[in-house]
């Protein structure tokens, strides 16, 4: 079995680059999918939103799909590493 990315950087990975924690837990087209719903919910609250709202109102359902992809990148990250070492503890 291959060692799984460390959860910490795929954490850090996703804060910084939408999508590539889940790049780094080897299920790009995963990462595909969030971009893409991070764009589309973002340019609908764009697109919807008051001229008098500020740029996070703006761009409210993008941060929320960037919030959602950093939670699902680390915690599948988190549950293929911790499954990885109890494999590695009773190989023996």
């Amino acid at each position: 079995m291959k060692t799984p990315p460390n959860p910490y950087l795929v954490l850090a990975a996703s804060i910084v680059l939408p999508g590539s924690g889940q790049v780094l837990n080897r299920e790009p087209v995963r990462g595909l999918i969030f971009l893409f719903f991070l764009c589309l919910l973002g340019g609908f609250t764009l697109m919807t939103a008051a001229p008098d709202v500020s740029f996070i109102g703006k761009f409210a359902g993008g941060f929320f799909v960037w919030a959602m992809a950093i939670f699902d990148a680390y915690k599948r990250a988190r549950i293929r590493y911790e499954k990885w070492q109890w494999a590695a503890r009773h190989a023996a």
